[in-house]
């Protein structure tokens, strides 16, 4: 799994003057929690963007003071006017505690709904897990090999080993859908499959007349 290096200085004062201190050196204020004891720290803006500006689930070794944490991202906080980053919580691991995180998912296989002329449609792009931190991984991998034309995969449809998914069993992961030209051509194909009405017979004709 991907890890992030991140060299710390620990704060050796508190309050919104210093963390104000910090944020004008282009500096980001942070805490380490979850531990054996808070660790109050800062960093260099630049040293937290790999890992906050992504969409991958990594470690981060954050060294404060001599001491090495390994760490995941919890919390963000960023400037509601100039949306710059101004503070990070991180959860350190500890080999005997679970923790809960947030891992992407990975689709593989190609759906048998799409080869038919179905789009595939992803609802939820990460699950919420809960497991020991040597049983983290960068991705849940989901096969959609059998998805067929408008089928679903739920979360209750993926199984993993070592941890416990904490979204609602029911909420559906991918979804097949009909596309508009698939729609137009099952229209069409219903439409001329139609039997046409017969025809009514015709009347013989009326003899003619005696004079």
């Amino acid at each position: 799994m991907k890890t992030i290096t991140i060299e710390g200085h620990l704060r050796t004062e508190h309050g919104k003057k210093a963390a104000r201190q910090i944020r004008s050196q282009d500096n980001v204020p942070g805490v380490i929690y979850g531990g054996a004891q808070e660790v109050n720290f800062y960093a260099s803006a630049k040293a937290f963007k790999p890992l906050v500006y992504t969409g991958e689930f990594q470690l981060a070794d954050v060294t404060v003071d001599g001491k090495t944490y390994k760490c995941i991202l919890k919390d963000l906080q960023f400037d509601k006017v100039e949306d710059s980053l101004i503070h990070v919580d991180l959860l350190e691991l500890v080999g005997d505690k679970k923790v809960i995180a947030t891992l992407p998912i990975k689709f593989t296989g190609v759906s048998v709904g799409v080869k038919g002329g179905g789009k595939l449609i992803t609802k939820i792009k990460a699950l919420k897990v809960k497991a020991l931190p040597k049983d983290l991984r960068e991705t849940i991998s989901v096969d959609i090999t059998n998805l067929d034309l408008n089928g679903n995969i739920r979360v209750e449809d993926v199984k993993v080993d070592g941890m416990e998914i904490l979204n609602s069993p029911r909420i559906p992961i991918a979804s097949v859908v009909l596309t508009r030209q698939l729609k137009q051509e099952e229209a069409t194909a219903a439409t001329s499959g139609a039997k046409a009405p017969a025809a009514a017979p015709a009347k013989a004709a009326a003899p003619a007349a005696k004079k």
